[in-house]
């Protein structure tokens, strides 16, 4: 029986057509496989995969092979081998892939075989015979090749389809799928049943893409590297290099002049760093301190000490207006957003069991309308959230405006100094008070201005139209050089905020963790007038009281590195994990956050108190200092001052 399309109707799947008729259905799981993207496409979602040539030797008995022989694995030689009816397989996840265009094939195409090409797998051959001379008189029974589907970051892609409700996906599992499959069946069902998933499964989650990430040709580009990264050293700072310089800021081309290594996050391409030109940096990866850490060091300074701009256009925008534009965001938003127009509201919006499903800047513009700013990642994971939960009888529209402006974040001590010689606004604290936003003119511009800061510094975030950007920015640049001005990127960014405490969605927060838990029970307004979603969660859990609590780690041993995932410790015992961690430069030392878990009946203040924390750092353990509050302006004075 073959998939010819589905049914819709008002948004929602009602059916799978097939060759031999249709089904009715209120649910469709798409575990299609090599074809995942195409029977997607048939009901118009995006799945982004594309399928590589994958390899594997099979020979005939070798004596002394026995059967259960542990499967081992030579990552540096892009092997994995076990043994196979008496003789051995031999596998390799090669430095770069053979892409695979599907339409080779007839659409029955499932359990056949490709042609061999010895040519391609040689090298790994060669490898395979150093490390198993035995192979070298072993006669082969053939060389397998199968077609095996990928995608852009190598996780497979679950969950409901944000296209389309009742249309989930469980595919793309990216040679994996024996290994994953008990738990990524179990999940999705889960998911289905209950109609939300029981755990934080953002990794896997088809929400972390966007539709252009479906590109073919993108997709041909970028899986043959990603294949190649199966076994890879997850280096730090390791970043793609296919499918590249898509989604760029107007100010691309400045940066880059200005020396910008740049990352890329959801398409975009931010800068990380930046080298002057006529200085080298080298690109050699490490778990130690790399090389560029000089330069992020003199940028973390530069917003400490003086003023930093910062390329943000990659925040994500989304525009919520309406008549119930407010009614809609109360209900999904622990914070209360029914300000005067020219506030903003930092808050998180909050599933029912009150873990935090995104945290996100609202900024009302005006009685109807809002605009919501979050995470660089998130746009597809955040519209979805609302519009799903949009009320039938609700006038509200959503719209992705995040291209529409650029966004220049001038932050540290002489930000004000710096942006006043430019408007003839009132920066003053009295005149603009922070979490405010006004428009003001910027040389011949205007632009949105949000004082705001996520570098724990005096700053603003201007909202710039990408048209202007250009222009404003050359403004900043030249009249920022008597003030010190400096071009930072995303690592001092992350230091910034690291040592400042400042949690991000995804690392520091996600489904499974609540306000209370993260210590950001000060952006939860119990007493509104429109109940929020977890808000009966969150009242429960603060009369229980909380079990686990992100608490900050101050590294006492200035060398030590920790770079996030590492056990948290207590008297000798493992009570979490790390889930953000960075060099504080302003400190001399590194920053982390984590989760702990309390002892039953212990508040976190005494066990604080009673000392005896350390991080395992690569089996080495580092005394550590906590703390419920930043190690860098705990009172949060500088970004007010």
């Amino acid at each position: 029986m073959r998939v010819t399309g589905f049914e819709v109707k008002a948004g929602r799947v009602a059916g799978v057509e097939t060759d031999q008729g249709s089904v009715a259905c209120e649910t469709v799981v798409n575990c299609a496989g090599l074809w995942g993207r195409q029977v997607a496409a048939l009901a118009g979602v995006a799945a982004p995969l594309y399928a590589c040539e994958h390899f594997y030797l099979l020979t005939k008995p070798i004596e002394g092979v026995t059967a259960h022989l542990p499967t081992l694995s030579d990552h540096d030689g892009h092997l994995y081998l076990r043994d196979e009816v008496g003789g051995l397989l031999v596998g390799c996840f090669e430095p770069w892939g053979k892409p695979l265009a599907l339409e080779r094939f007839p659409a029955d195409f499932a359990f056949d075989l490709l042609n061999e090409d010895w040519d391609h797998f040689e090298p790994m051959m060669l490898n395979a015979l150093k490390r198993i001379p035995a192979l070298e008189t072993a006669e082969v029974r053939m060389l397998l090749n199968g077609p095996e589907s990928f995608t852009p970051d190598g996780l497979f892609l679950l969950g409901e389809a944000p296209e389309l409700r009742g249309f989930f996906l469980g595919c793309g599992m990216n040679s994996v799928g024996i290994a994953t499959g008990g738990g990524a069946g179990r999940a999705l069902a889960e998911w289905i049943v209950e109609g939300r998933p029981t755990m934080d499964l953002w990794p896997v989650d088809i929400r972390r893409f966007a539709p252009f990430q479906n590109n073919l040709r993108a997709l041909a580009e970028r899986i043959p590297e990603e294949l190649g990264l199966h076994y890879a050293i997850a280096y730090p700072g390791r970043e793609p290099t296919t499918a590249r310089n898509l989604r760029r800021s107007p100010l691309h081309d400045r940066l880059a002049a200005k020396g910008a290594r740049f990352g890329t996050r959801m398409g975009w391409e931010r800068p990380s760093f930046f080298v002057p030109p006529g200085d080298t940096v080298s690109s050699e990866l490490t778990f130690g301190r790399p090389a560029w850490f000089d330069r992020v060091a003199a940028e973390h300074r530069a917003a400490r000490e003086a003023v930093a701009i910062f390329d943000q256009s990659s925040f994500a925008k989304l525009l919520v207006q309406g008549r119930d534009a407010e009614r809609l965001l109360q209900r999904l938003c622990a914070n209360d957003l029914a300000v005067p127009a020219g506030r903003a509201v930092y808050t998180g919006m909050l599933n029912e069991r009150g873990g935090i499903e995104s945290d996100l800047t609202a900024l009302r513009l005006a009685d109807e309308t809002y605009l919501m700013v979050t995470g660089t990642a998130q746009p597809t994971r955040d519209a979805d959230w609302i519009r799903r939960h949009m009320a039938e009888d609700e006038h509200v529209a959503l719209s992705d405006v995040t291209s529409a402006s650029a966004v220049l974040g001038v932050m540290g001590p002489r930000s004000r100094a710096l942006l006043q010689e430019l408007t003839s606004t009132d920066l003053s604290n009295e005149a603009f008070p922070y979490f405010t936003w006004q428009d003001i003119d910027l040389g011949h511009a205007v632009v949105r201005a949000a004082r705001l800061s996520y570098v724990g510094e005096l700053g603003w975030e201007l909202y710039v139209p990408s048209d202007c950007a250009a222009y404003v920015y050359d403004l900043i640049v030249e009249a920022g050089a008597k003030h010190g001005l400096a071009d930072t990127g995303t690592y001092a960014l992350t230091s910034l905020r690291v040592e400042k405490a400042y949690r991000a969605w995804g690392q520091d927060v996600g489904p499974e963790d609540t306000p209370l838990e993260a210590g950001l029970g000060f952006a939860v307004r119990f007493a509104k007038a429109e109940p929020f979603i977890g808000r009966e969660a969150l009242l429960a859990q603060r009369e229980k009281g909380v079990e686990r609590r992100l608490v900050v780690l101050t590294l006492e041993d200035p060398e030590a590195l920790p770079l996030g995932d590492e056990p948290i410790l207590h008297d000798g015992t493992i009570v979490g994990q790390v889930t953000s961690a960075a060099f504080g430069h302003s400190l001399g030392r590194a920053v982390a956050l984590g989760y702990a878990r309390l002892p039953e009946g212990t508040a976190v203040e005494d066990m604080i108190a009673a000392g005896g924390f350390a991080l395992d750092i690569a089996g080495r353990r580092f005394a550590a200092a906590v703390s419920l509050e930043a190690p860098w302006d705990p009172k949060g004075r500088r970004p007010r001052s």
